[in-house]
């Protein structure tokens, strides 16, 4: 299975340390431990963030044919400052590297079966247009979506793309009024019925667990959290979408790539590494 996800990659800088991230390296690490092949499409600055970006993401077995440096922009980061109480606030920098992600001509040489993306790095029209013409010209078996909602770098023009194009959607319970409000939706079904491209939602609800609605058979499934201590919710929804991505690939079970997913996720949030070795 070959996967090309789409996105930032982002530095968490905070006053004496920094961390790799970014929910589309993160869904790629994670698929890559999966057993899929992971590519990541983005770009970096010719900075030193940038060449230790490139060593993180290769140290995931995530490959880099798609990552390109920008020469004029700087890598992507965001910092983090902690007040007197340790409440993190965070300052997401723009017209940052990842802003300006350009489109390979030479996708469909690779046959991916799924391409992701997600809805942060679509705040850009440079990074709109270059995924729509990915969409229009590509082989690509299968689109997912994650709605991860970054005020204020989102809109409802962005939300609408994302239902008009995505065949698996990942949103999360805190999320999920955006579309709702965005369509004039009120619950799960009236999206599949309205979008008949979507077959999967996957739909996160933290520590209960998650939801998925098969659009297609008109099912839904629910699972159950395992109680586990949590040290850090940081890329559980992406370790959760990946595992759910790679297992119904490979098993084409829908309850089983759930539980799966759930179970991964849970493993996830239990550690502090957003991506944990497993």
């Amino acid at each position: 299975m070959k996967i090309l996800s789409f996105g930032e990659i982002i530095w968490d800088i905070y006053e004496t340390e920094k961390f790799i991230g970014g929910a589309p390296l993160n869904l790629a690490a994670h698929c890559s431990k999966q057993g899929a092949e992971a590519f990541m499409l983005s770009s970096v600055g010719n900075d030193d963030l940038g060449k230790d970006a490139l060593n993180e993401v290769k140290g995931f077995k995530v490959k880099t044919d798609f990552v390109s440096v920008n020469e004029e922009k700087e890598t992507g980061k965001c910092i983090v400052s902690l007040n007197e109480n340790g409440v993190p606030s965070y300052n997401v920098l723009t017209d940052v590297a990842y802003d300006y992600i350009k489109a390979p001509d030479n996708i469909n040489d690779f046959q991916f079966d799924v391409f992701c993306f997600g809805t942060l790095a679509l705040r850009s029209k440079e990074n709109l247009e270059t995924v729509k013409s990915i969409l229009k010209k590509s082989n690509i078996k299968k689109v997912y979506c994650d709605i991860n909602i970054r005020p204020p770098f989102f809109s409802e023009q962005v939300i609408i793309f994302a239902l008009e194009n995505s065949n698996i959607l990942k949103v999360s319970d805190e999320e999920l009024h955006y579309i709702y409000d965005a369509g004039n939706f009120k619950e799960l079904s009236d999206i599949s019925q309205k979008y008949d491209n979507i077959e999967f939602i996957l739909l996160t609800q933290g520590e209960n667990g998650a939801t998925v609605f098969d659009c297609k058979n008109k099912k839904e499934y629910s699972q159950k959290a395992p109680k586990v201590a949590v040290a850090s919710t940081v890329g559980a929804g992406d370790s959760f979408g990946a595992t759910f991505i790679c297992e119904y690939f490979k098993t084409n079970d829908t309850l089983k790539s759930l539980k799966k997913a759930i179970e991964i996720s849970a493993f996830v949030v239990s550690k502090k590494e957003a991506i944990p070795e497993y």
